[in-house]
C-alpha cells in the first residue's frame, strides 16, 4: 500500500500491525541529542525547528552524501533510546515515529492516546533506504553532524507498521 504523509492522518485509522506500506512525503530526522535539546526547548516554550503538528520522525543520523547522491547511508536507529522523549514529543503533535525495535509501554500507551503510529525499518538497509530519499535539507542543531536534524523528502520509503493507533504492537503478537 502507497501513503503519502499529507494524507496519512486519516490513513492511520485503516493501518494495522504487520502491514506493510510504501511511505512518501516529508519526514525529519532526529536521534538521541536532537531529543533532548527539542525537549529542553519545550521546556523553555521556545521556538520548535520544525512544525510538530502531524509530523514524522525517523530515528536516524545520516552519513554525508557521496558524489552523485542526495544523502549518504541512513538506516534505522534503535527506537527506545527516544523512549524518555517520546511521549511528551507525541503530545506536541508528532503522529508518526519511524525506526527499529520495540517500544515501552509509556510509549505505546501515548501512541494509542494521541492517534499516532509507530512504522519499523529493517535494521541494515542504509544504503537502501538513501535510495528513497529525493532531497535533503539541514533543519537545525548543525554542530550535532550526522545527529543534525535533518529534513528529507522521501518517496516509497519502505516501512512495517510496528504499534497502530489503537496500540496493537507488532513486538507483543
Amino acid at each position: 500500500m502507497r501513503i503519502n504523509l499529507d494524507k496519512l492522518v486519516l490513513s492511520t485509522e485503516i493501518l494495522k500491525v504487520k502491514q506493510k506500506i510504501l511511505l512518501s512525503g516529508v519526514i525529519y530526522t532526529a536521534r538521541d541529542a536532537a531529543h533532548k535539546r527539542i525537549i529542553d526547548i519545550l521546556d523553555r516554550r521556545g521556538k520548535l525547528p520544525f512544525d510538530f503538528k502531524n509530523a514524522a520522525i525517523y530515528y536516524c543520523g545520516p552519513t554525508p552524501a557521496k558524489p552523485g547522491t542526495v544523502i549518504g547511508s541512513c538506516g534505522p536507529t534503535t527506537s527506545y533510546r527516544m523512549d524518555v522523549f517520546t511521549p511528551k514529543i507525541i503530545r506536541e503533535g508528532v503522529k508518526v515515529l519511524i525506526g527499529k525495535g520495540s517500544r515501552s509501554d509509556n510509549v505505546i500507551n501515548s501512541i494509542k492516546e494521541n492517534k499516532a503510529i509507530y512504522f519499523i525499518v529493517t535494521g541494515g538497509v542504509g544504503a537502501l533506504i538513501s535510495k528513497t530519499v529525493k532531497k535533503v535539507d539541514l533543519i537545525s542543531f548543525k554542530d550535532l553532524g550526522p545527529e543534525a536534524i535533518y529534513r528529507l523528502e522521501i518517496i516509497d520509503m519502505p516501512l512495517i507498521v510496528a504499534v497502530d493507533r489503537c496500540g496493537n504492537n507488532i513486538f507483543k503478537k
